[in-house]
């Protein structure tokens, strides 16, 4: 009886040790349990919120009825705005990609930014910035294209006839703009304004004024500034314009390339494009020699311009 005790003991014994190594395992840590429970209550009740959503999202209610314009518009017609609107503004209040929509606004012409938001419960409120037209821009593949008053080149036909025009690289356009300002406020003093500006691949800048004369400035240098140029043919424009009214008005070209005066050419130097034709060789200024004289005392406009590199420099 001792013995089977015993053995009794020492099986029991062993049971309790296999149960105090069962009471280690997951079941018998309610911390844990309770852990498990809540991440998986808390995922099933995301997953049913997100089925939800969908589904009210595929049921037909709350569609879009409205679309409100909250700017005032000078160039964006109603016909182009509804006409986009029924192409991008898709699905209901909740569904409507606003991203895409915005995007497709802003490629209308005139339209600069766009930006859009739901409006409860039924709308959607559009905001347009509209560019500003400052000149007209070289065209691109037939396209026309306009110059903002930021100096942003962009996609649109205008139909102002007193917009200038403007011609340069792509990328200068923001420069043009800057200079014709200059110039405009520079030519201002004389009761002329540019109606055109050319910048060239070298730089070299042209302007046209409103009475049919083209001034050839030339490169922009520290030595000799384009306004100071510019400045030297107000000055002698002022001085002689009501004694040489009736010859100034055969001018077709004056240029501005000389250090310390200027030459004129009549209006045969310009080709139809307006463009000057360049004159036979004949004799260039000397160096360091001023040629050209007042307005008022020149005896014809057939004085040679410096057509070589180094004076075209200036």
């Amino acid at each position: 009886m001792a013995k089977a005790r015993g053995n009794s003991t020492g099986k029991g014994g062993g049971n309790g040790r296999v149960e105090n190594g069962s009471g280690e395992g997951f079941w018998d840590r309610p911390m844990l349990i309770n852990l498990l429970a809540d991440i998986l209550l808390l995922a099933g009740g995301a997953l049913l919120a997100w089925a939800g959503a969908m589904a009210l999202q595929r049921l037909p209610v709350f569609p879009l009825k409205q679309l409100v314009v909250a700017t005032p518009l000078d160039q964006v017609s109603r016909a182009q705005i509804e006409q986009t609107a029924r192409n991008v503004l898709t699905g209901n209040f909740f569904t409507v990609n606003l991203e895409t929509a915005q995007t497709a606004f802003e490629r209308m012409p005139w339209v600069r930014s766009a930006s859009l938001r739901r409006r409860w419960p039924d709308g959607i409120e559009l905001e347009l910035e509209e560019h500003r037209a400052a000149a007209l821009w070289t065209p691109k593949e037939g396209e026309p294209r306009l110059v903002s008053t930021r100096g942003e080149v962009f996609a649109a036909a205008s139909a102002d006839k007193g917009l200038p025009a403007f011609a340069g690289p792509e990328g200068s356009a923001g420069r043009v703009l800057a200079r014709y300002r200059e110039f405009s406020d520079n030519l201002a003093a004389i009761g002329r304004k540019p109606v055109a500006i050319h910048l060239s691949a070298r730089e070299a800048w042209q302007i046209r004024l409103d009475d049919g004369v083209l001034l050839e400035l030339g490169r922009d240098q520290p030595k000799h500034p384009l306004l100071d140029r510019l400045n030297r043919f107000t000055s002698h424009y002022a001085a002689v314009s009501s004694s040489a009214k009736s010859r100034l008005q055969t001018i077709g070209v004056v240029d501005m390339r000389y250090p310390n005066g200027f030459a004129l050419r009549g209006i045969a130097a310009l080709s139809p494009g307006g463009k000057i034709v360049p004159p036979p060789p004949g004799p260039r200024p000397r160096a360091g020699v001023t040629t050209v004289q007042p307005l008022a005392r020149l005896p014809d406009f057939d004085s040679q311009p410096p057509w070589d590199g180094q004076a075209e420099a200036a």
